[in-house]
Protein backbone atom coordinates (compact mmCIF):
# COMPACT_ATOMS: atom_id res chain seq x y z
CA UNK A 1 0.00 0.00 0.00
CA UNK A 2 1.42 3.04 -1.01
CA UNK A 3 0.58 6.68 0.62
CA UNK A 4 0.91 9.79 -0.68
CA UNK A 5 0.20 13.41 1.29
CA UNK A 6 -1.14 16.78 0.56
CA UNK A 7 -3.71 19.28 1.67
CA UNK A 8 -7.13 18.54 2.70
CA UNK A 9 -9.44 21.02 1.93
CA UNK A 10 -12.59 19.59 2.14
CA UNK A 11 -13.78 17.18 5.19
CA UNK A 12 -14.47 13.70 4.47
CA UNK A 13 -13.45 10.20 3.33
CA UNK A 14 -13.68 8.28 -0.26
CA UNK A 15 -12.81 5.46 -1.97
CA UNK A 16 -13.65 4.50 -4.98
CA UNK A 17 -11.37 3.46 -8.65
CA UNK A 18 -9.47 7.20 -9.96
CA UNK A 19 -10.51 8.33 -12.95
CA UNK A 20 -7.51 10.57 -14.29
CA UNK A 21 -8.57 13.40 -16.01
CA UNK A 22 -6.49 13.79 -19.21
CA UNK A 23 -7.35 14.95 -22.39
CA UNK A 24 -5.91 18.49 -22.80
CA UNK A 25 -7.37 20.65 -25.28
CA UNK A 26 -4.20 20.65 -27.83
CA UNK A 27 -2.02 24.45 -28.31
CA UNK A 28 -3.21 25.82 -31.23
CA UNK A 29 0.09 25.96 -33.69
CA UNK A 30 2.56 28.85 -32.87
CA UNK A 31 2.60 31.04 -36.06
CA UNK A 32 -1.14 30.25 -37.04
CA UNK A 33 -2.52 32.93 -39.42
CA UNK A 34 -6.57 33.07 -40.28
CA UNK A 35 -7.82 33.25 -43.77
CA UNK A 36 -7.17 37.30 -44.59
CA UNK A 37 -10.38 39.00 -43.07
CA UNK A 38 -9.50 40.44 -39.47
CA UNK A 39 -13.10 41.35 -38.99
CA UNK A 40 -15.11 38.21 -39.53
CA UNK A 41 -12.08 36.60 -37.35
CA UNK A 42 -12.20 38.83 -34.56
CA UNK A 43 -15.98 38.30 -34.76
CA UNK A 44 -15.51 34.06 -34.14
CA UNK A 45 -13.32 34.81 -31.38
CA UNK A 46 -15.48 37.05 -29.75
CA UNK A 47 -18.67 34.78 -30.59
CA UNK A 48 -16.62 31.88 -28.77
CA UNK A 49 -15.48 34.16 -26.08
CA UNK A 50 -19.21 35.04 -25.05
CA UNK A 51 -20.44 31.10 -25.46
CA UNK A 52 -17.68 30.03 -22.82
CA UNK A 53 -18.85 32.57 -20.51
CA UNK A 54 -22.73 32.04 -21.07
CA UNK A 55 -21.87 28.34 -20.21
CA UNK A 56 -20.03 29.38 -17.02
CA UNK A 57 -22.78 31.57 -16.23
CA UNK A 58 -25.47 28.60 -16.19
CA UNK A 59 -23.23 26.37 -14.74
CA UNK A 60 -23.14 28.77 -11.80
CA UNK A 61 -26.94 29.48 -11.58
CA UNK A 62 -27.30 25.46 -11.78
CA UNK A 63 -25.05 24.71 -9.34
CA UNK A 64 -25.72 28.10 -6.84
CA UNK A 65 -24.22 28.78 -3.58
CA UNK A 66 -20.50 29.77 -3.83
CA UNK A 67 -19.94 28.48 -7.50
CA UNK A 68 -23.03 30.59 -8.72
CA UNK A 69 -20.14 33.78 -7.40
CA UNK A 70 -17.13 31.90 -8.47
CA UNK A 71 -18.42 30.94 -11.90
CA UNK A 72 -19.87 34.55 -12.33
CA UNK A 73 -16.17 35.85 -11.59
CA UNK A 74 -14.76 33.05 -14.49
CA UNK A 75 -17.69 34.56 -17.11
CA UNK A 76 -16.59 37.98 -16.46
CA UNK A 77 -12.60 37.28 -17.72
CA UNK A 78 -14.03 35.66 -20.23
CA UNK A 79 -16.01 39.10 -21.31
CA UNK A 80 -12.89 41.23 -19.98
CA UNK A 81 -12.97 44.34 -22.65
CA UNK A 82 -8.95 44.39 -22.13
CA UNK A 83 -8.83 40.55 -22.73
CA UNK A 84 -10.55 41.25 -25.97
CA UNK A 85 -8.91 44.10 -27.21
CA UNK A 86 -5.73 42.21 -27.04
CA UNK A 87 -7.31 39.13 -29.19
CA UNK A 88 -8.47 41.68 -31.81
CA UNK A 89 -4.63 43.12 -32.49
CA UNK A 90 -3.32 39.81 -32.42
CA UNK A 91 -5.78 38.77 -35.27
CA UNK A 92 -5.32 41.94 -36.67
CA UNK A 93 -1.81 41.64 -37.34
CA UNK A 94 -3.13 38.30 -39.13
CA UNK A 95 -2.76 35.75 -36.60
CA UNK A 96 -5.71 33.03 -36.33
CA UNK A 97 -8.31 33.78 -33.61
CA UNK A 98 -7.04 30.09 -32.06
CA UNK A 99 -3.76 31.58 -31.42
CA UNK A 100 -4.39 35.08 -30.76
CA UNK A 101 -7.10 33.84 -27.97
CA UNK A 102 -3.91 31.51 -26.27
CA UNK A 103 -1.40 34.10 -26.80
CA UNK A 104 -3.90 36.70 -25.12
CA UNK A 105 -4.67 34.59 -22.17
CA UNK A 106 -0.92 33.20 -21.43
CA UNK A 107 0.14 37.09 -21.53
CA UNK A 108 -2.16 37.28 -18.87
CA UNK A 109 -1.56 34.38 -16.80
CA UNK A 110 2.35 35.64 -16.31
CA UNK A 111 1.08 38.16 -14.83
CA UNK A 112 -0.63 36.22 -12.44
CA UNK A 113 1.64 33.60 -11.68
CA UNK A 114 4.72 36.23 -11.06
CA UNK A 115 2.03 37.60 -8.59
CA UNK A 116 1.42 34.83 -6.17
CA UNK A 117 -0.71 34.32 -3.79
CA UNK A 118 -4.24 34.61 -4.15
CA UNK A 119 -3.96 35.67 -7.88
CA UNK A 120 -1.47 33.37 -8.62
CA UNK A 121 -3.89 30.83 -7.53
CA UNK A 122 -6.40 32.44 -9.92
CA UNK A 123 -3.54 31.50 -13.34
CA UNK A 124 -5.23 27.91 -13.39
CA UNK A 125 -8.60 29.25 -13.78
CA UNK A 126 -7.78 31.20 -16.35
CA UNK A 127 -6.21 28.13 -18.41
CA UNK A 128 -9.34 26.60 -18.10
CA UNK A 129 -11.31 29.63 -19.89
CA UNK A 130 -8.65 29.73 -22.73
CA UNK A 131 -8.74 26.08 -23.40
CA UNK A 132 -12.76 26.43 -23.17
CA UNK A 133 -12.61 29.37 -25.61
CA UNK A 134 -9.52 27.61 -27.88
CA UNK A 135 -11.70 23.77 -27.80
CA UNK A 136 -15.12 26.45 -28.96
CA UNK A 137 -12.68 27.72 -32.06
CA UNK A 138 -11.19 24.29 -33.19
CA UNK A 139 -14.30 22.01 -32.45
CA UNK A 140 -13.02 20.03 -30.56
CA UNK A 141 -14.52 18.10 -27.34
CA UNK A 142 -14.65 20.55 -24.14
CA UNK A 143 -11.98 19.40 -21.46
CA UNK A 144 -14.27 18.55 -17.87
CA UNK A 145 -15.31 15.44 -16.42
CA UNK A 146 -16.76 11.58 -17.78
CA UNK A 147 -19.80 11.81 -18.54
CA UNK A 148 -20.71 8.55 -16.99
CA UNK A 149 -19.77 6.16 -14.54
CA UNK A 150 -20.77 2.70 -13.21
CA UNK A 151 -19.85 3.45 -9.54
CA UNK A 152 -18.59 6.44 -7.66
CA UNK A 153 -14.96 7.08 -8.50
CA UNK A 154 -12.03 9.27 -6.96
CA UNK A 155 -11.56 11.93 -9.36
CA UNK A 156 -7.67 12.46 -10.01
CA UNK A 157 -5.79 15.58 -12.05
CA UNK A 158 -2.71 17.85 -12.05
CA UNK A 159 -5.74 20.52 -11.36
CA UNK A 160 -9.27 20.95 -11.38
CA UNK A 161 -11.05 24.00 -12.66
CA UNK A 162 -14.02 25.41 -11.14
CA UNK A 163 -16.32 25.25 -13.79
CA UNK A 164 -15.56 21.10 -13.18
CA UNK A 165 -15.82 21.53 -9.41
CA UNK A 166 -19.08 23.08 -9.51
CA UNK A 167 -20.52 19.92 -10.89
CA UNK A 168 -19.33 17.57 -8.64
CA UNK A 169 -21.52 15.22 -6.18
CA UNK A 170 -20.85 12.92 -3.55
CA UNK A 171 -22.79 10.56 -5.29
CA UNK A 172 -21.02 10.71 -8.15
CA UNK A 173 -17.12 11.29 -7.15
CA UNK A 174 -16.12 9.87 -3.73
CA UNK A 175 -13.71 12.16 -3.67
CA UNK A 176 -11.09 14.42 -5.48
CA UNK A 177 -7.30 14.60 -5.60
CA UNK A 178 -4.99 16.97 -7.37
CA UNK A 179 -1.20 17.30 -7.83
CA UNK A 180 -1.66 21.18 -7.44
CA UNK A 181 -3.89 23.63 -5.50
CA UNK A 182 -3.84 24.95 -2.53
CA UNK A 183 -6.05 25.44 0.32
CA UNK A 184 -7.60 28.58 -0.87
CA UNK A 185 -7.88 28.34 -4.26
CA UNK A 186 -11.56 28.40 -5.86
CA UNK A 187 -11.27 24.87 -6.62
CA UNK A 188 -10.63 24.03 -2.68
CA UNK A 189 -13.56 26.63 -1.65
CA UNK A 190 -15.69 24.73 -4.24
CA UNK A 191 -15.03 21.35 -2.67
CA UNK A 192 -15.95 22.54 0.99
CA UNK A 193 -19.23 23.84 0.16
CA UNK A 194 -20.13 21.18 -2.13
CA UNK A 195 -19.39 18.85 0.38
CA UNK A 196 -16.96 16.61 -1.75
CA UNK A 197 -13.94 15.30 0.01
CA UNK A 198 -10.44 16.59 -1.31
CA UNK A 199 -6.99 16.48 -1.03
CA UNK A 200 -5.05 18.89 -2.71
CA UNK A 201 -1.43 19.91 -3.51
CA UNK A 202 -0.88 16.13 -3.40
CA UNK A 203 2.89 15.14 -5.28
CA UNK A 204 2.45 12.24 -6.91
CA UNK A 205 -1.25 12.03 -8.00
CA UNK A 206 -1.02 12.62 -11.45
CA UNK A 207 1.02 9.35 -11.78
CA UNK A 208 -1.78 7.62 -10.50
CA UNK A 209 -2.81 4.54 -13.03
CA UNK A 210 -6.79 4.80 -14.06
CA UNK A 211 -8.65 2.29 -12.39
CA UNK A 212 -6.45 2.28 -9.18
CA UNK A 213 -8.38 1.79 -5.95
CA UNK A 214 -8.07 4.84 -3.90
CA UNK A 215 -8.86 6.17 0.15
CA UNK A 216 -8.80 9.81 0.21
CA UNK A 217 -9.03 11.28 3.87
CA UNK A 218 -9.71 15.23 3.32
CA UNK A 219 -9.26 16.09 6.56
CA UNK A 220 -5.84 14.78 7.28
CA UNK A 221 -4.77 14.86 3.15
CA UNK A 222 -3.42 11.06 2.75
CA UNK A 223 -4.14 9.52 0.13
CA UNK A 224 -3.67 5.43 0.14
CA UNK A 225 -2.91 3.80 -2.85
CA UNK A 226 -4.37 -0.21 -2.86
CA UNK A 227 -5.71 -0.05 0.64
CA UNK A 228 -6.56 -2.72 2.34
CA UNK A 229 -10.26 -3.35 3.29
CA UNK A 230 -9.44 -3.16 7.12
CA UNK A 231 -8.22 0.61 6.21
CA UNK A 232 -11.08 1.52 3.88
CA UNK A 233 -13.28 0.62 6.89
CA UNK A 234 -11.65 2.28 9.46
CA UNK A 235 -11.33 5.69 7.37
CA UNK A 236 -14.81 5.00 6.15
CA UNK A 237 -16.40 4.65 9.58
CA UNK A 238 -14.26 7.47 11.40
CA UNK A 239 -15.70 10.10 8.76
CA UNK A 240 -19.03 8.94 9.06
CA UNK A 241 -18.73 9.01 13.40
CA UNK A 242 -17.61 13.22 12.44
CA UNK A 243 -20.15 13.62 9.76
CA UNK A 244 -23.01 12.28 12.20
CA UNK A 245 -21.70 14.45 15.33
CA UNK A 246 -25.20 15.89 16.49
CA UNK A 247 -25.74 19.58 16.07
CA UNK A 248 -26.79 21.28 19.13
CA UNK A 249 -26.87 25.07 17.26
CA UNK A 250 -28.29 26.23 21.41
CA UNK A 251 -25.47 24.51 22.79
CA UNK A 252 -22.88 27.58 23.51
CA UNK A 253 -19.46 25.81 23.04
CA UNK A 254 -17.80 25.12 25.99
CA UNK A 255 -15.10 22.53 27.14
CA UNK A 256 -16.73 19.63 29.74
CA UNK A 257 -16.00 21.41 32.71
CA UNK A 258 -17.94 24.70 31.67
CA UNK A 259 -14.94 26.92 29.98
CA UNK A 260 -16.67 28.75 27.24
CA UNK A 261 -15.16 29.13 23.66
CA UNK A 262 -17.34 30.89 21.51
CA UNK A 263 -17.70 29.21 17.75
CA UNK A 264 -17.59 31.84 15.34
CA UNK A 265 -18.35 31.02 11.62
CA UNK A 266 -15.96 32.30 8.68
CA UNK A 267 -18.47 34.25 6.10
CA UNK A 268 -17.50 35.88 2.79
CA UNK A 269 -20.75 37.66 2.43
CA UNK A 270 -24.62 37.58 3.56
CA UNK A 271 -24.77 34.50 1.13
CA UNK A 272 -22.78 32.37 3.76
CA UNK A 273 -25.34 33.43 6.43
CA UNK A 274 -27.92 30.60 6.02
CA UNK A 275 -25.60 27.79 6.44
CA UNK A 276 -23.56 29.55 9.21
CA UNK A 277 -27.21 29.32 11.34
CA UNK A 278 -27.96 25.98 10.39
CA UNK A 279 -24.63 24.75 11.50
CA UNK A 280 -25.05 26.37 15.00
CA UNK A 281 -22.72 29.59 14.53
CA UNK A 282 -22.74 31.66 17.62
CA UNK A 283 -21.74 34.69 15.54
CA UNK A 284 -19.63 35.95 13.40
CA UNK A 285 -15.58 35.65 13.63
CA UNK A 286 -14.57 36.49 10.32
CA UNK A 287 -16.43 38.57 7.85
CA UNK A 288 -13.88 38.98 4.71
CA UNK A 289 -15.10 42.33 3.13
CA UNK A 290 -13.03 42.23 0.73
CA UNK A 291 -15.23 40.03 -1.45
CA UNK A 292 -17.43 43.21 -1.98
CA UNK A 293 -14.29 45.25 -3.45
CA UNK A 294 -12.83 42.55 -6.29
CA UNK A 295 -13.26 42.66 -9.64
CA UNK A 296 -14.49 45.76 -10.10
CA UNK A 297 -13.85 49.16 -11.69
CA UNK A 298 -14.99 51.28 -8.71
CA UNK A 299 -15.40 50.61 -4.51
CA UNK A 300 -18.62 49.49 -3.78
CA UNK A 301 -20.75 52.62 -2.62
CA UNK A 302 -21.30 53.48 1.21
CA UNK A 303 -25.25 52.45 0.75
CA UNK A 304 -23.66 49.08 -0.99
CA UNK A 305 -22.25 48.51 1.36
CA UNK A 306 -24.26 49.36 4.22
CA UNK A 307 -26.79 46.87 2.84
CA UNK A 308 -24.24 44.09 3.04
CA UNK A 309 -23.22 44.78 5.99
CA UNK A 310 -26.55 45.16 7.89
CA UNK A 311 -27.87 41.62 6.55
CA UNK A 312 -25.66 39.88 8.87
CA UNK A 313 -25.54 42.11 11.43
CA UNK A 314 -29.55 41.26 11.67
CA UNK A 315 -29.11 37.40 10.96
CA UNK A 316 -27.10 37.44 14.67
CA UNK A 317 -29.23 39.44 17.28
CA UNK A 318 -27.20 39.46 20.40
CA UNK A 319 -24.19 37.91 18.95
CA UNK A 320 -20.93 39.39 17.59
CA UNK A 321 -20.25 39.81 14.45
CA UNK A 322 -16.35 40.50 13.90
CA UNK A 323 -16.00 42.22 10.53
CA UNK A 324 -12.03 42.32 8.45
CA UNK A 325 -11.90 45.63 6.92
CA UNK A 326 -10.73 45.23 3.23
CA UNK A 327 -7.65 43.34 2.96
CA UNK A 328 -6.30 44.60 -0.78
CA UNK A 329 -3.09 45.21 -2.14
CA UNK A 330 -0.19 42.30 -3.05
CA UNK A 331 -1.75 38.92 -4.19
CA UNK A 332 -5.53 40.88 -4.05
CA UNK A 333 -5.26 44.55 -6.16
CA UNK A 334 -7.84 46.95 -6.84
CA UNK A 335 -8.37 48.32 -9.76
CA UNK A 336 -9.80 51.51 -8.82
CA UNK A 337 -6.78 52.25 -6.34
CA UNK A 338 -3.79 52.83 -8.20
CA UNK A 339 -0.87 50.86 -8.04
CA UNK A 340 2.00 51.09 -5.59
CA UNK A 341 4.47 51.07 -7.81
CA UNK A 342 6.87 48.57 -8.56
CA UNK A 343 7.46 45.98 -5.52
CA UNK A 344 10.23 43.20 -6.23
CA UNK A 345 8.18 41.18 -3.45
CA UNK A 346 4.30 42.30 -3.70
CA UNK A 347 3.36 39.55 -0.46
CA UNK A 348 5.83 41.66 1.30
CA UNK A 349 4.91 45.05 0.64
CA UNK A 350 1.58 46.96 0.74
CA UNK A 351 -1.50 45.03 1.75
CA UNK A 352 -4.02 44.92 4.24
CA UNK A 353 -3.67 47.87 6.60
CA UNK A 354 -0.87 49.43 4.84
CA UNK A 355 -3.09 50.40 1.42
CA UNK A 356 -5.68 51.73 3.85
CA UNK A 357 -3.18 53.76 5.48
CA UNK A 358 -2.13 54.96 1.79
CA UNK A 359 -6.09 55.36 0.67
CA UNK A 360 -8.15 56.78 4.06
CA UNK A 361 -10.85 57.74 2.47
CA UNK A 362 -11.84 54.45 1.03
CA UNK A 363 -11.28 53.06 5.17
CA UNK A 364 -13.96 56.07 6.21
CA UNK A 365 -16.10 55.05 4.00
CA UNK A 366 -16.46 51.55 5.06
CA UNK A 367 -16.12 52.60 8.63
CA UNK A 368 -19.45 55.09 8.45
CA UNK A 369 -20.87 51.89 6.29
CA UNK A 370 -20.50 49.75 9.46
CA UNK A 371 -21.34 52.31 12.12
CA UNK A 372 -24.69 53.39 10.22
CA UNK A 373 -24.88 49.40 9.67
CA UNK A 374 -24.50 48.81 13.23
CA UNK A 375 -27.25 51.62 14.04
CA UNK A 376 -30.82 49.83 15.23
CA UNK A 377 -29.38 46.28 15.37
CA UNK A 378 -28.10 44.18 19.05
CA UNK A 379 -25.51 42.61 17.34
CA UNK A 380 -22.18 43.20 18.92
CA UNK A 381 -20.27 44.64 16.03
CA UNK A 382 -16.46 44.55 15.83
CA UNK A 383 -13.87 45.82 13.51
CA UNK A 384 -10.32 44.56 13.05
CA UNK A 385 -7.48 45.42 10.60
CA UNK A 386 -5.99 43.14 8.59
CA UNK A 387 -2.07 42.55 8.50
CA UNK A 388 -1.02 44.66 11.41
CA UNK A 389 3.04 44.06 12.04
CA UNK A 390 3.15 47.16 15.04
CA UNK A 391 1.15 48.79 18.06
CA UNK A 392 1.69 51.81 16.18
CA UNK A 393 -0.80 50.59 13.42
CA UNK A 394 -3.32 49.04 15.84
CA UNK A 395 -3.29 52.12 17.50
CA UNK A 396 -3.80 54.59 14.07
CA UNK A 397 -6.97 51.93 13.16
CA UNK A 398 -8.27 52.43 17.01
CA UNK A 399 -8.43 56.31 16.13
CA UNK A 400 -9.97 55.59 12.90
CA UNK A 401 -12.80 53.44 14.16
CA UNK A 402 -13.14 55.71 17.12
CA UNK A 403 -14.11 58.79 14.87
CA UNK A 404 -16.20 56.81 13.08
CA UNK A 405 -18.40 55.87 16.06
CA UNK A 406 -16.98 52.33 16.15
CA UNK A 407 -15.96 51.23 19.98
CA UNK A 408 -14.77 47.84 19.51
CA UNK A 409 -11.79 47.65 17.39
CA UNK A 410 -9.37 44.44 17.02
CA UNK A 411 -6.18 43.70 15.11
CA UNK A 412 -5.00 40.60 13.19
CA UNK A 413 -2.10 38.53 13.87
CA UNK A 414 -1.36 37.08 10.76
CA UNK A 415 2.60 38.74 10.79
CA UNK A 416 5.45 37.21 13.13
CA UNK A 417 6.40 40.57 14.68
CA UNK A 418 2.93 40.98 15.66
CA UNK A 419 2.80 37.90 17.75
CA UNK A 420 6.03 38.51 19.25
CA UNK A 421 4.77 41.89 20.89
CA UNK A 422 0.85 40.93 20.93
CA UNK A 423 1.40 42.64 24.59
CA UNK A 424 2.48 45.89 22.97
CA UNK A 425 -0.70 45.63 20.34
CA UNK A 426 -3.02 44.71 22.94
CA UNK A 427 -2.60 47.88 25.24
CA UNK A 428 -4.27 49.73 22.26
CA UNK A 429 -6.63 47.15 20.84
CA UNK A 430 -9.58 45.89 22.24
CA UNK A 431 -9.20 42.00 20.55
CA UNK A 432 -6.76 40.28 18.81
CA UNK A 433 -7.93 37.81 16.14
CA UNK A 434 -4.90 35.06 14.92
CA UNK A 435 -5.10 34.36 10.81
CA UNK A 436 -3.00 31.11 11.13
CA UNK A 437 -3.10 31.19 7.25
CA UNK A 438 -1.01 33.89 6.89
CA UNK A 439 0.76 33.74 9.74
CA UNK A 440 2.35 30.49 8.85
CA UNK A 441 3.05 31.51 5.28
CA UNK A 442 5.02 34.51 7.15
CA UNK A 443 6.54 32.58 10.00
CA UNK A 444 7.72 29.76 7.27
CA UNK A 445 8.77 32.17 4.36
CA UNK A 446 6.39 29.37 2.16
CA UNK A 447 3.73 30.92 0.28
CA UNK A 448 0.19 29.53 0.77
CA UNK A 449 -0.71 28.37 -2.56
CA UNK A 450 2.40 26.47 -2.91
CA UNK A 451 1.64 22.91 -3.15
CA UNK A 452 5.09 21.95 -3.28
CA UNK A 453 5.32 24.09 0.24
CA UNK A 454 2.10 22.70 1.23
CA UNK A 455 3.53 21.07 4.11
CA UNK A 456 4.87 24.25 6.00
CA UNK A 457 1.36 25.81 6.10
CA UNK A 458 0.55 22.80 8.53
CA UNK A 459 -1.03 24.36 11.59
CA UNK A 460 0.22 21.74 13.42
CA UNK A 461 3.58 23.37 13.47
CA UNK A 462 4.74 23.28 16.46
CA UNK A 463 6.19 27.17 15.77
CA UNK A 464 3.39 28.20 14.35
CA UNK A 465 1.16 26.92 17.73
CA UNK A 466 4.26 29.13 19.87
CA UNK A 467 3.05 32.13 17.85
CA UNK A 468 -0.47 31.42 18.89
CA UNK A 469 0.18 31.17 22.28
CA UNK A 470 1.91 34.60 22.63
CA UNK A 471 -0.84 36.35 20.91
CA UNK A 472 -3.42 34.20 23.43
CA UNK A 473 -1.56 35.45 25.97
CA UNK A 474 -1.60 38.84 25.75
CA UNK A 475 -4.23 40.24 27.99
CA UNK A 476 -7.19 40.67 25.76
CA UNK A 477 -9.94 38.24 24.38
CA UNK A 478 -7.65 36.44 21.53
CA UNK A 479 -9.53 34.59 18.62
CA UNK A 480 -8.16 32.31 16.11
CA UNK A 481 -10.26 32.36 12.66
CA UNK A 482 -7.84 30.46 10.08
CA UNK A 483 -8.89 27.64 8.94
CA UNK A 484 -6.92 25.72 11.92
CA UNK A 485 -10.22 26.54 14.20
CA UNK A 486 -11.68 23.60 12.20
CA UNK A 487 -9.81 20.57 12.82
CA UNK A 488 -11.84 19.01 16.20
CA UNK A 489 -8.60 18.32 18.07
CA UNK A 490 -6.32 21.57 17.05
CA UNK A 491 -9.72 23.52 18.54
CA UNK A 492 -8.62 21.63 21.80
CA UNK A 493 -5.41 22.22 21.49
CA UNK A 494 -5.98 26.04 20.91
CA UNK A 495 -8.34 26.67 23.44
CA UNK A 496 -5.55 25.10 26.09
CA UNK A 497 -3.19 27.64 24.33
CA UNK A 498 -5.85 30.94 25.82
CA UNK A 499 -7.81 31.30 22.44
CA UNK A 500 -11.10 32.68 23.83
CA UNK A 501 -12.51 31.79 20.39
CA UNK A 502 -12.91 30.01 17.11
CA UNK A 503 -13.98 30.71 13.84
CA UNK A 504 -14.29 28.61 10.74
CA UNK A 505 -16.15 27.00 7.92
CA UNK A 506 -19.62 27.01 9.16
CA UNK A 507 -19.73 23.11 8.34
CA UNK A 508 -17.09 21.98 10.98
CA UNK A 509 -18.93 24.18 13.64
CA UNK A 510 -20.58 20.71 15.10
CA UNK A 511 -17.52 18.83 15.42
CA UNK A 512 -15.24 21.20 16.98
CA UNK A 513 -18.64 21.81 19.92
CA UNK A 514 -18.52 18.17 20.49
CA UNK A 515 -14.96 17.78 20.63
CA UNK A 516 -14.77 20.63 23.04
CA UNK A 517 -17.75 19.19 25.13
CA UNK A 518 -15.80 15.90 25.52
CA UNK A 519 -12.57 17.34 26.91
CA UNK A 520 -12.19 19.12 30.34
CA UNK A 521 -9.74 22.55 29.77
CA UNK A 522 -6.67 20.77 32.11
CA UNK A 523 -7.40 18.09 29.15
CA UNK A 524 -6.53 20.96 26.18
CA UNK A 525 -3.82 22.43 28.54
CA UNK A 526 -2.34 19.63 28.97
CA UNK A 527 -2.63 18.66 25.21
CA UNK A 528 -1.48 21.72 23.79
CA UNK A 529 1.78 21.54 26.16
CA UNK A 530 2.28 18.57 24.47
CA UNK A 531 2.15 19.23 20.72
CA UNK A 532 4.56 22.11 21.72
CA UNK A 533 7.10 20.32 22.72
CA UNK A 534 7.35 18.10 19.43
CA UNK A 535 9.47 18.73 16.60
CA UNK A 536 7.37 17.79 13.49
CA UNK A 537 3.71 18.16 12.98
CA UNK A 538 3.15 14.84 12.54
CA UNK A 539 4.43 14.39 16.21
CA UNK A 540 2.53 17.16 17.59
CA UNK A 541 -1.09 15.99 16.63
CA UNK A 542 -0.03 12.43 18.10
CA UNK A 543 1.45 14.37 21.52
CA UNK A 544 -1.75 16.29 21.79
CA UNK A 545 -4.03 13.20 20.51
CA UNK A 546 -3.00 11.09 23.43
CA UNK A 547 -4.12 13.56 25.86
CA UNK A 548 -7.63 13.80 24.32
CA UNK A 549 -9.27 10.63 24.18
CA UNK A 550 -11.46 9.73 21.28
CA UNK A 551 -10.09 12.26 18.86
CA UNK A 552 -7.85 10.76 15.75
Amino acid sequence: MERLAGAGVSPGAGYGPAYVMTGAVPEPAPGARHGGDPAAEAARAEAAMERVAAELEARGEAAGGDAKDVLAAQAMIARDPALSADVTALIGDGTAAERAVFEAFLHYRDILSGIGGYLGARAADLDDIRDRVVAELAGVPMPGLPRAAGRPYVLVARDLAPADTALLSPEIVAAFVTEEGGPTSHTAILARALGVPAVVACAGAASIAPGTPLLVDGDTGVVRVLPSREQVAATLRAARERETVPAVPAAPGATSDGHPVALLANIGGPGDVPSALRHGAEGVGLYRTELLFLDRGQAPSEEEQMAAYREVLTAFPGKTVTVRVLDAGADKPLSFLPPPGREPNPALGRRGLRVLRDHPDVLAAQLRALARAAAGTSAALRVMAPMVATAEEASWFAAACEEAGLTCAGAMIEVPAAALRAADIAAVADFLSVGTNDLAQYAFAADREAGALAALQDPWQPALLDLVAMAAAAGVPCGVCGEAGGDPALGCVLVGLGVSSLSMGARALPWVRAALARHTLEQCRTAAAAARTARTPAEARAAACDHLPGLP
